[in-house]
C-alpha cells in the first residue's frame, strides 16, 4: 500500500502502453521513456512492463506503512525520505516500516520514473495499465494523483537485491533534435525550410504529453485543404500560425496539418526530458533508417 499525502504537479501511472490500437483513435501512450521505467523495474525486481509512476516537474509525498522496495530513474529531482538516508537515482532503494519519501521538484531535466516492488495494482484496461487523462481511463481512476488517495501494490518479496543502472546513452543535452523528412516536407518553401532548421525554438506553456508547442521562427508553407492522415509521437506538424508542433505520447493518432518532419525513435527519450522554457534545434540526417539507433539500453549492475 502506498499512500499519498501530497500530489505532485502530474503523477501518472505509466507502463509500457497501448500499441496497436491506433485504429480505434486510441494512441499508445504509456511512459513518455519506457526504458527508463523499464530499467527502474529491473532494479527492483519487477518485469519490465511493470506499471509504475511517470512524475513531472513537482513530485509527490508518499508513504509506505508496510515499507517497500522502491527505484528511481530520470531526471533527477530533489527529493528526501521520512528516516533522513540518502535518497539515491538509478539504484535500488528499501524504505522502512511508516517511512516516506519526497520529491520536490525536478533539478535539470522533466520527467522521472519510480517503480515499486510488486508493482501498482491498478485496473488493466486495453491491456495496459497506463493513464490516458484526455479521455479519462486508465491508472489510477483516469487521472493524476490526488492527496489522500491510496495505491495498492503486488506482492512485495522479502528478497531485496540491491542493484544499479547505467544509461549509456552520450548525446550532448543541447545536440539538435535529429529528424527525417515528413510526407508533406516538398509543400514547405526554401524559406519555410531554412526557418526550421537555421532557427531555435522554445517550448511553450501549453505543453504537455499531447504535444509540445514551439515558440520562435514561423515556418511558411503552401498545403492547402490537407486530408486527414495517420501520426505518431515525434510528427511535427506545422499549423497555419506557422508554430511547429511536436506531437507527443498522449497526442492524436489522425491529423490534418502538414508534416514537415518526425524526431527519430532514438531521440524521443530526450523529448520526454524538454521541459517548459527549454530551446531546441533541429538536424535532418541522411538514411535515418540505417543510420539511427535505437534508444540506448540501460546497463544493470548488482552492488557488492
Amino acid at each position: 500500500m502506498i499512500e499519498v499525502l501530497h500530489a505532485g504537479l502530474c503523477d501518472l501511472v505509466m507502463d509500457q502502453g497501448r500499441a496497436g490500437l491506433g485504429a480505434l483513435g486510441v494512441p499508445a501512450g504509456g511512459a513518455a521513456d519506457p526504458k527508463a521505467l523499464a530499467a527502474a523495474n529491473c532494479l527492483v525486481g519487477n518485469d519490465p512492463g511493470t506499471a509504475g509512476l511517470e512524475i513531472t516537474l513537482s513530485g509527490p509525498t508518499l508513504r509506505f506503512p508496510a515499507g517497500g522496495v522502491v527505484a528511481l530513474t530520470g531526471a533527477p529531482f530533489k527529493a528526501m525520505r521520512g528516516s533522513g538516508g540518502a535518497v539515491g537515482w538509478n539504484e535500488t532503494l528499501v524504505l522502512g516500516e511508516g517511512e516516506t519519501l519526497s520529491l520536490e521538484r525536478a533539478e535539470t531535466g522533466c520527467r522521472c520514473w519510480l517503480a515499486v516492488q510488486g508493482g501498482l495494482a491498478v485496473p488493466s484496461i486495453m491491456h495496459s495499465r497506463s493513464t490516458f487523462p484526455p479521455a479519462g481511463f486508465g491508472g489510477y481512476r483516469g487521472r493524476p494523483l490526488k492527496a489522500g488517495d491510496v495505491l495498492n501494490g503486488g506482492v512485495t518479496t522479502h528478497d531485496v537485491h540491491l542493484k544499479r543502472a547505467r544509461n549509456p546513452a552520450s548525446d550532448p543535452k543541447d545536440a539538435p533534435l535529429r529528424v527525417i523528412a515528413g510526407p508533406q516536407a516538398s509543400q514547405f518553401d526554401d524559406k519555410g525550410l531554412a526557418a526550421f532548421f537555421s532557427g531555435e525554438y522554445q517550448v511553450g506553456p501549453a505543453s504537455d504529453r499531447r504535444g509540445l508547442r514551439l515558440t520562435g521562427p514561423m515556418v511558411s508553407h503552401s498545403c492547402i485543404d490537407l486530408p486527414s492522415q495517420g501520426v505518431l509521437p515525434g510528427t511535427i506538424q506545422v499549423p497555419p500560425d506557422g508554430l511547429p508542433i511536436i506531437l507527443g505520447w498522449d497526442g492524436p493518432v489522425t491529423g490534418g496539418y502538414p508534416v514537415i518532419a518526425g524526431v527519430i525513435s532514438a531521440d524521443w527519450p530526450r523529448l520526454a526530458q524538454l521541459r517548459p522554457g527549454a530551446m531546441l534545434r533541429f538536424v535532418t540526417i541522411e538514411h535515418a533508417v540505417a543510420r539511427a539507433r535505437a534508444p540506448a539500453e540501460w546497463i544493470i549492475e548488482a552492488l557488492a
